[in-house]
Protein backbone atom coordinates (compact mmCIF):
# COMPACT_ATOMS: atom_id res chain seq x y z
CA UNK A 1 0.00 0.00 0.00
CA UNK A 2 1.33 3.21 -1.08
CA UNK A 3 0.00 6.62 0.26
CA UNK A 4 0.45 10.06 -2.07
CA UNK A 5 -0.44 13.65 -0.54
CA UNK A 6 -1.87 15.93 -3.09
CA UNK A 7 -1.88 19.72 -1.91
CA UNK A 8 -4.02 22.34 -3.90
CA UNK A 9 -5.68 25.50 -2.54
CA UNK A 10 -4.04 25.15 1.08
CA UNK A 11 -5.95 21.83 1.53
CA UNK A 12 -4.14 18.33 1.66
CA UNK A 13 -5.63 15.58 0.04
CA UNK A 14 -4.23 11.89 0.86
CA UNK A 15 -5.06 9.05 -1.77
CA UNK A 16 -4.38 5.55 -1.22
CA UNK A 17 -2.95 3.13 -3.61
CA UNK A 18 -3.43 -0.77 -3.85
CA UNK A 19 -1.21 -2.42 -6.19
CA UNK A 20 -3.20 -4.88 -7.27
CA UNK A 21 -1.71 -6.99 -10.31
CA UNK A 22 -4.13 -10.08 -10.46
CA UNK A 23 -1.73 -12.66 -9.81
CA UNK A 24 -3.63 -15.12 -9.38
CA UNK A 25 -5.15 -17.74 -11.94
CA UNK A 26 -8.75 -17.09 -13.48
CA UNK A 27 -10.48 -20.09 -14.21
CA UNK A 28 -14.38 -21.54 -14.43
CA UNK A 29 -12.86 -23.97 -12.56
CA UNK A 30 -12.26 -21.32 -10.13
CA UNK A 31 -8.58 -21.78 -9.12
CA UNK A 32 -8.47 -19.24 -6.89
CA UNK A 33 -10.67 -20.71 -4.75
CA UNK A 34 -13.17 -23.38 -5.31
CA UNK A 35 -14.98 -24.90 -8.64
CA UNK A 36 -17.36 -22.38 -9.51
CA UNK A 37 -19.94 -21.68 -12.88
CA UNK A 38 -18.23 -24.18 -14.79
CA UNK A 39 -21.23 -24.92 -17.86
CA UNK A 40 -21.97 -27.41 -19.74
CA UNK A 41 -21.36 -27.05 -23.74
CA UNK A 42 -24.48 -25.93 -25.39
CA UNK A 43 -23.19 -25.47 -28.89
CA UNK A 44 -25.42 -28.36 -30.55
CA UNK A 45 -28.28 -28.43 -32.93
CA UNK A 46 -31.78 -29.44 -31.62
CA UNK A 47 -32.70 -27.28 -28.88
CA UNK A 48 -36.02 -29.21 -27.62
CA UNK A 49 -38.14 -26.07 -28.14
CA UNK A 50 -39.98 -26.91 -31.03
CA UNK A 51 -43.93 -27.18 -31.07
CA UNK A 52 -42.86 -30.57 -31.69
CA UNK A 53 -41.04 -31.38 -28.12
CA UNK A 54 -41.83 -34.34 -27.35
CA UNK A 55 -42.12 -36.25 -30.71
CA UNK A 56 -38.66 -34.75 -31.47
CA UNK A 57 -37.32 -36.29 -27.85
CA UNK A 58 -39.02 -39.28 -28.08
CA UNK A 59 -37.27 -40.20 -31.67
CA UNK A 60 -33.94 -38.49 -30.05
CA UNK A 61 -34.04 -41.16 -27.44
CA UNK A 62 -34.86 -43.90 -29.37
CA UNK A 63 -31.58 -42.87 -31.84
CA UNK A 64 -30.12 -42.50 -29.23
CA UNK A 65 -30.80 -46.04 -27.58
CA UNK A 66 -29.75 -47.92 -31.09
CA UNK A 67 -26.10 -46.17 -30.45
CA UNK A 68 -26.24 -43.03 -32.52
CA UNK A 69 -23.78 -40.61 -30.67
CA UNK A 70 -24.51 -37.61 -31.82
CA UNK A 71 -28.58 -37.78 -30.31
CA UNK A 72 -26.74 -38.98 -27.25
CA UNK A 73 -24.36 -36.10 -26.88
CA UNK A 74 -27.66 -33.86 -27.84
CA UNK A 75 -29.85 -35.22 -25.37
CA UNK A 76 -27.05 -35.30 -22.68
CA UNK A 77 -27.30 -30.97 -23.17
CA UNK A 78 -31.16 -30.99 -23.49
CA UNK A 79 -31.22 -32.83 -20.13
CA UNK A 80 -28.63 -30.80 -18.48
CA UNK A 81 -29.86 -27.55 -19.68
CA UNK A 82 -33.36 -28.39 -18.84
CA UNK A 83 -34.23 -27.20 -22.74
CA UNK A 84 -37.70 -27.85 -23.43
CA UNK A 85 -37.95 -30.79 -20.48
CA UNK A 86 -37.10 -30.47 -16.56
CA UNK A 87 -33.56 -29.98 -15.94
CA UNK A 88 -31.41 -33.00 -14.59
CA UNK A 89 -28.43 -33.65 -14.38
CA UNK A 90 -28.61 -37.17 -13.60
CA UNK A 91 -30.23 -38.41 -17.05
CA UNK A 92 -27.29 -35.65 -18.57
CA UNK A 93 -24.87 -37.48 -16.95
CA UNK A 94 -26.40 -40.54 -18.35
CA UNK A 95 -26.08 -39.71 -21.82
CA UNK A 96 -23.07 -38.10 -22.20
CA UNK A 97 -21.28 -40.99 -20.41
CA UNK A 98 -22.93 -42.99 -23.60
CA UNK A 99 -21.50 -40.86 -25.98
CA UNK A 100 -18.84 -40.20 -24.11
CA UNK A 101 -17.80 -44.08 -24.11
CA UNK A 102 -17.62 -43.60 -27.99
CA UNK A 103 -15.29 -41.36 -28.14
CA UNK A 104 -17.21 -38.01 -28.49
CA UNK A 105 -15.12 -35.48 -27.21
CA UNK A 106 -17.27 -32.27 -26.47
CA UNK A 107 -19.00 -34.95 -24.31
CA UNK A 108 -16.12 -36.10 -22.33
CA UNK A 109 -15.17 -32.31 -21.65
CA UNK A 110 -18.66 -31.56 -19.98
CA UNK A 111 -18.73 -34.99 -17.84
CA UNK A 112 -15.18 -33.22 -16.99
CA UNK A 113 -17.53 -30.52 -16.38
CA UNK A 114 -20.28 -31.79 -14.13
CA UNK A 115 -17.68 -34.26 -12.25
CA UNK A 116 -15.70 -31.10 -10.83
CA UNK A 117 -18.86 -29.58 -10.20
CA UNK A 118 -20.48 -32.26 -8.72
CA UNK A 119 -23.60 -32.30 -10.66
CA UNK A 120 -25.71 -35.52 -10.98
CA UNK A 121 -22.58 -36.91 -9.48
CA UNK A 122 -20.75 -36.56 -6.37
CA UNK A 123 -18.02 -33.99 -6.78
CA UNK A 124 -14.77 -36.15 -7.92
CA UNK A 125 -11.60 -33.94 -9.42
CA UNK A 126 -9.87 -37.31 -10.09
CA UNK A 127 -12.57 -38.32 -12.39
CA UNK A 128 -12.69 -35.01 -13.88
CA UNK A 129 -9.28 -34.51 -14.46
CA UNK A 130 -9.62 -37.99 -16.65
CA UNK A 131 -12.16 -36.87 -18.59
CA UNK A 132 -11.00 -33.77 -19.30
CA UNK A 133 -7.03 -35.87 -20.78
CA UNK A 134 -9.47 -37.35 -22.74
CA UNK A 135 -10.56 -34.59 -24.15
CA UNK A 136 -7.79 -32.08 -23.84
CA UNK A 137 -5.59 -35.14 -26.05
CA UNK A 138 -7.54 -34.33 -28.76
CA UNK A 139 -6.94 -30.55 -29.12
CA UNK A 140 -10.33 -29.35 -27.56
CA UNK A 141 -8.91 -26.01 -26.27
CA UNK A 142 -11.60 -25.17 -23.29
CA UNK A 143 -10.57 -28.79 -22.06
CA UNK A 144 -7.10 -28.49 -22.33
CA UNK A 145 -7.48 -24.75 -20.37
CA UNK A 146 -9.40 -26.73 -17.82
CA UNK A 147 -6.66 -29.04 -17.45
CA UNK A 148 -4.11 -26.91 -16.86
CA UNK A 149 -6.47 -25.21 -13.73
CA UNK A 150 -6.59 -28.64 -12.30
CA UNK A 151 -2.76 -29.13 -12.31
CA UNK A 152 -1.45 -25.53 -11.35
CA UNK A 153 -4.56 -25.94 -8.12
CA UNK A 154 -3.70 -29.44 -7.77
CA UNK A 155 -7.63 -30.99 -7.98
CA UNK A 156 -7.61 -34.28 -8.98
CA UNK A 157 -3.93 -34.43 -10.17
CA UNK A 158 -0.65 -33.37 -8.51
CA UNK A 159 0.54 -30.00 -8.15
CA UNK A 160 2.64 -29.21 -11.07
CA UNK A 161 2.93 -25.86 -12.80
CA UNK A 162 4.96 -26.94 -15.72
CA UNK A 163 2.05 -29.54 -16.29
CA UNK A 164 -0.38 -26.41 -16.27
CA UNK A 165 1.94 -24.35 -18.08
CA UNK A 166 2.17 -26.85 -20.66
CA UNK A 167 -2.08 -27.23 -21.17
CA UNK A 168 -2.00 -23.33 -21.07
CA UNK A 169 0.01 -22.89 -23.68
CA UNK A 170 -1.88 -25.62 -26.10
CA UNK A 171 -5.16 -23.61 -25.25
CA UNK A 172 -3.80 -20.00 -25.56
CA UNK A 173 -2.19 -20.78 -28.96
CA UNK A 174 -5.70 -21.77 -30.06
CA UNK A 175 -7.59 -18.75 -28.59
CA UNK A 176 -8.84 -19.27 -25.09
CA UNK A 177 -8.70 -16.16 -23.35
CA UNK A 178 -8.59 -17.45 -20.71
CA UNK A 179 -5.87 -19.88 -21.11
CA UNK A 180 -3.89 -16.80 -22.10
CA UNK A 181 -4.68 -14.85 -19.16
CA UNK A 182 -3.93 -17.79 -16.99
CA UNK A 183 -0.74 -18.15 -19.47
CA UNK A 184 0.40 -13.94 -18.55
CA UNK A 185 0.14 -14.99 -14.89
CA UNK A 186 2.21 -17.92 -14.69
CA UNK A 187 4.76 -15.81 -16.54
CA UNK A 188 4.53 -13.25 -14.20
CA UNK A 189 4.74 -15.01 -11.35
CA UNK A 190 7.46 -17.71 -12.64
CA UNK A 191 5.58 -20.78 -11.73
CA UNK A 192 6.26 -23.64 -13.91
CA UNK A 193 8.06 -21.10 -16.42
CA UNK A 194 11.16 -18.89 -15.84
CA UNK A 195 9.59 -15.34 -15.01
CA UNK A 196 9.22 -12.87 -17.51
CA UNK A 197 7.27 -9.67 -17.16
CA UNK A 198 7.12 -9.08 -21.10
CA UNK A 199 6.12 -12.65 -22.20
CA UNK A 200 3.38 -12.09 -19.53
CA UNK A 201 2.85 -8.67 -21.12
CA UNK A 202 2.52 -10.66 -24.60
CA UNK A 203 0.12 -13.18 -23.23
CA UNK A 204 -2.08 -10.43 -21.48
CA UNK A 205 -2.47 -8.49 -24.75
CA UNK A 206 -3.58 -11.49 -26.66
CA UNK A 207 -6.56 -12.18 -23.92
CA UNK A 208 -7.08 -8.00 -23.37
CA UNK A 209 -7.73 -7.58 -27.27
CA UNK A 210 -10.97 -10.53 -26.82
CA UNK A 211 -12.16 -8.13 -24.04
CA UNK A 212 -10.97 -10.03 -20.80
CA UNK A 213 -11.28 -7.69 -18.19
CA UNK A 214 -8.61 -8.92 -15.80
CA UNK A 215 -6.02 -9.21 -18.58
CA UNK A 216 -6.88 -5.52 -19.25
CA UNK A 217 -6.58 -4.84 -15.44
CA UNK A 218 -3.17 -6.35 -15.18
CA UNK A 219 -1.85 -4.57 -18.32
CA UNK A 220 -2.82 -1.04 -16.97
CA UNK A 221 -0.95 -2.17 -13.91
CA UNK A 222 1.78 -3.50 -15.63
CA UNK A 223 2.07 0.01 -17.88
CA UNK A 224 1.47 2.36 -14.20
CA UNK A 225 4.30 0.25 -12.80
CA UNK A 226 6.48 -0.02 -15.75
CA UNK A 227 7.28 -4.07 -15.31
CA UNK A 228 7.68 -5.74 -18.10
CA UNK A 229 7.18 -2.34 -20.06
CA UNK A 230 8.53 1.53 -20.24
CA UNK A 231 6.42 3.14 -17.33
CA UNK A 232 3.64 4.75 -19.48
CA UNK A 233 0.99 6.70 -17.80
CA UNK A 234 -1.44 7.33 -20.81
CA UNK A 235 -0.99 3.40 -21.39
CA UNK A 236 -2.03 2.68 -17.73
CA UNK A 237 -5.35 5.07 -18.57
CA UNK A 238 -6.15 3.50 -21.73
CA UNK A 239 -6.08 -0.01 -20.05
CA UNK A 240 -7.66 1.00 -16.79
CA UNK A 241 -10.81 2.81 -18.95
CA UNK A 242 -11.55 -0.17 -20.81
CA UNK A 243 -11.80 -2.66 -17.38
CA UNK A 244 -13.65 0.19 -15.95
CA UNK A 245 -16.47 0.57 -18.78
CA UNK A 246 -16.93 -3.36 -18.43
CA UNK A 247 -17.56 -2.14 -14.61
CA UNK A 248 -14.17 -3.49 -13.06
CA UNK A 249 -14.22 -1.94 -10.03
CA UNK A 250 -10.33 -2.05 -9.09
CA UNK A 251 -10.13 -0.42 -12.58
CA UNK A 252 -12.19 2.47 -11.75
CA UNK A 253 -10.36 2.76 -8.74
CA UNK A 254 -7.36 2.95 -10.18
CA UNK A 255 -8.38 5.47 -12.70
CA UNK A 256 -9.80 7.91 -10.41
CA UNK A 257 -6.11 8.00 -9.04
CA UNK A 258 -4.87 8.81 -11.88
CA UNK A 259 -6.86 11.73 -12.19
CA UNK A 260 -6.55 12.52 -8.75
CA UNK A 261 -2.85 13.24 -9.16
CA UNK A 262 -2.69 14.04 -12.80
CA UNK A 263 -0.78 10.69 -14.23
CA UNK A 264 -1.12 10.65 -17.94
CA UNK A 265 -4.64 12.94 -17.88
CA UNK A 266 -4.93 15.95 -17.37
CA UNK A 267 -5.97 16.29 -13.26
CA UNK A 268 -9.80 16.36 -12.36
CA UNK A 269 -10.89 16.11 -9.27
CA UNK A 270 -14.72 15.65 -10.50
CA UNK A 271 -13.41 13.17 -12.72
CA UNK A 272 -11.87 10.73 -9.58
CA UNK A 273 -14.83 11.60 -7.49
CA UNK A 274 -16.68 9.95 -9.94
CA UNK A 275 -15.07 6.63 -10.74
CA UNK A 276 -14.22 6.74 -6.57
CA UNK A 277 -17.89 6.70 -6.59
CA UNK A 278 -18.37 3.70 -8.83
CA UNK A 279 -15.89 1.91 -7.28
CA UNK A 280 -16.49 2.67 -3.81
CA UNK A 281 -20.66 1.43 -4.60
CA UNK A 282 -18.87 -1.82 -5.36
CA UNK A 283 -17.45 -1.97 -1.83
CA UNK A 284 -13.54 -0.75 -2.66
CA UNK A 285 -12.68 -0.04 0.46
CA UNK A 286 -9.58 1.92 -1.02
CA UNK A 287 -11.98 4.03 -3.08
CA UNK A 288 -14.02 4.65 -0.39
CA UNK A 289 -11.01 6.22 1.16
CA UNK A 290 -9.91 8.12 -1.73
CA UNK A 291 -13.11 9.69 -2.50
CA UNK A 292 -13.61 11.34 0.82
CA UNK A 293 -10.27 12.79 -0.18
CA UNK A 294 -10.95 13.74 -3.08
CA UNK A 295 -13.93 15.79 -1.97
CA UNK A 296 -11.50 17.69 0.28
CA UNK A 297 -10.20 19.49 -2.95
CA UNK A 298 -13.38 20.38 -4.24
CA UNK A 299 -16.27 22.54 -4.07
CA UNK A 300 -19.46 21.38 -3.02
CA UNK A 301 -21.31 22.46 -6.53
CA UNK A 302 -18.40 19.99 -8.08
CA UNK A 303 -19.46 16.91 -5.56
CA UNK A 304 -22.57 17.59 -6.57
CA UNK A 305 -22.21 17.51 -10.62
CA UNK A 306 -19.24 14.37 -9.49
CA UNK A 307 -22.22 12.18 -8.40
CA UNK A 308 -24.40 13.60 -10.97
CA UNK A 309 -21.84 12.01 -13.70
CA UNK A 310 -21.59 8.48 -12.05
CA UNK A 311 -25.13 8.18 -11.76
CA UNK A 312 -25.28 8.80 -16.11
CA UNK A 313 -22.36 6.79 -16.07
CA UNK A 314 -24.02 4.05 -14.36
CA UNK A 315 -27.24 4.34 -16.31
CA UNK A 316 -24.65 3.76 -19.13
CA UNK A 317 -23.31 0.58 -18.30
CA UNK A 318 -20.25 2.43 -17.77
CA UNK A 319 -20.01 2.68 -21.24
CA UNK A 320 -18.64 6.13 -22.63
CA UNK A 321 -18.15 7.76 -18.96
CA UNK A 322 -14.97 9.58 -20.45
CA UNK A 323 -15.88 10.79 -23.56
CA UNK A 324 -13.70 14.24 -24.70
CA UNK A 325 -11.15 13.06 -22.07
CA UNK A 326 -8.69 11.41 -24.39
CA UNK A 327 -5.32 13.28 -23.88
Amino acid sequence: MQQHSVQANGATALFTHMKRLLVCLFAVLALCGGVAQAKVNVSVTGQGTTQDDQETLMWRRLIAAQGNVRAQYSLGVIFANGQGVPQDYYEALKWFRLAAAQGNTLAQFNLGVMYANGQGVSRDYQAAAQWFHLAAAKRYARAQYSLGVMYANGQGVSQDYQEAAKWHLLAAAQGNMRAQFNLGVLYNNGQGVPQDYQEAMKWYLRAAAQGFVRAQFNLGQMHEEGRGVPQDYQEAVKWFRLAAAQGYADAQNNLGLLYAEGRGVTKDYVRAYMWFNLAAAKGVSEAQGNREAAAKMMTLPQIAEAQRMARDCEQRDYKNCDEGMVQ
